[in-house]
């Protein structure tokens, strides 16, 4: 069910009120600027983009693509703010200017900051922003060589896989994507590190432009993505992904943007890293030599692996560490959905988000380790609970024997 209906009880906040707005827009039942229309703008404003939609509703629809449309005709009408332009282009600023760290902890640190930044931009004073760590992932430096049209190696040989390592692993958390790495490679798998096809700046899914109505800069962000994969796509290797967000960017917007069967056949071969051990696990081919782990762990799924079912790949997988002890959370949108919680006109919501099941949760279980493979959701958890959560990838490389 919709987060921001969950919170509110607004009937135009749920999918079907939304869906009622949009056709009284489209049908000029409000006036000649529908998308100025306040009850519309406040109802589109509130949705997180949470995909529930697209698997609950009968009529799957999917509202988080819409929103982009409606950001994007809004964008058109109004032009970006400097918000936006911050937002979207955060991949950007993070590969060309690496002193955007200290930017950060400085803006955290100080109140006339925090205040200038609200009343300038409309970032909320009481948030603090994720700092980018120290030293951004960083390919290994032994690499054997590989082409990407080669064919997957044969049976007698260690299987191919590809990883992309998306922007928030890389500059936020880089010991994600190491573990990733070592789990792989444990298992294994020989891992080709996902690169541009061109000697350029990493490879970003345009997630965040399409977060904010940018689609033009999101689809050039795909098609460098795809000039990437695709010869490894064809070589038979599988993509394998750890951000939910960015990952199934790929999966599921590359096919609505008119890339062709390029993005078919992308689409077609990425799986999330839960997903893939547990497709090896039933394949027999997965060799994880796992030890026991004796600390309860809590699950928080983001979004958008509750929407393509990927929590039942979490729970098979969960499974494979002797004595582990989870529970999955019942919980909705823990709120901060990109920068939606971090916005000062949508602060308070995001805290009522997480204030419906998540933090009462945490809070019961003082002390569990709290597991959430999204980024979003990791610096939510943060912030209401003191705690900081593991993706799967480092609690299985830290159970590796």
């Amino acid at each position: 069910m919709c987060p921001s209906y969950r919170v509110t009880q607004e009937s135009d906040l749920s999918t079907g009120g939304r869906v009622r707005l949009l056709k009284a827009a489209l049908n000029g039942e409000l006036g000649d600027q529908p998308f100025a229309d306040p009850v519309l703008g406040r109802a589109m404003d509130l949705c997180v983009s949470c995909k529930g939609c697209k698997r609950e509703c009968e009529n799957s629809v999917d509202m988080a693509l819409i929103k982009v449309e409606y950001l994007a005709q809004l964008n058109q009408e109004d032009g970006l703010s400097l918000r936006t332009r911050l937002f979207a282009h955060l991949p950007i600023w993070l590969y060309r200017w690496p002193y955007l760290r200290k930017l950060i902890e400085w803006r955290n640190g100080s109140k006339l900051l925090v205040k200038m930044g609200e009343k300038l931009l409309g970032i909320a004073a009481s948030r603090q922003l994720p700092v980018p760590a120290a030293i951004a992932f960083k390919l290994p430096e032994v690499r054997l060589p590989t082409q990407a049209n080669k064919p997957v190696a044969d049976t007698e040989s260690r299987i191919e896989v590809v990883l992309f390592v998306d922007t928030f692993s890389r500059y936020f958390d880089p010991d994600i994507a190491e573990a990733a790495l070592t789990v792989l490679q444990a298992g294994g798998y020989r891992v080709i590190v996902a690169e541009p096809a061109q000697a350029d700046r990493p490879l970003c899914c345009g997630r965040t432009y399409l977060a904010q109505g940018m689609v033009a800069e999101a689809k050039a962000e795909a098609k460098r993505m795809i000039a990437a994969l695709l010869p490894h796509v064809e070589a038979g290797r599988t993509i394998i992904g750890l951000e939910p967000s960015c990952l199934l960017t790929l999966r599921d917007e590359y096919k609505a943007m008119g890339l062709g069967e390029a993005a078919v056949k992308l689409a077609g071969q990425t799986l999330l890293f839960e997903e893939f051990i547990a497709r090896e696990q039933t394949a027999k081919t997965l060799n994880l030599n796992l030890k026991p782990v004796d600390q309860p762990v809590l699950v928080h799924g983001h979004c958008h692996q509750k929407a393509v079912g990927a929590m039942k790949s979490m729970r098979k997988v969960l499974k494979l560490i002797p004595t582990l002890e989870f529970e999955l959370i019942e919980s909705s949108c823990c709120g901060m959905a990109g920068s939606f919680g971090v916005e000062a006109e949508h602060v308070a919501v995001s805290w009522e988000m997480a204030g419906q099941s998540l933090l009462p949760k945490l809070r019961e279980n003082p002390n569990s380790q709290v597991l959430s493979n999204g980024f979003s959701c990791r610096q939510q958890i943060r912030e209401g609970d003191g705690r900081s959560s593991l993706h799967l990838a480092q609690l299985f490389r830290d159970a590796l024997v």
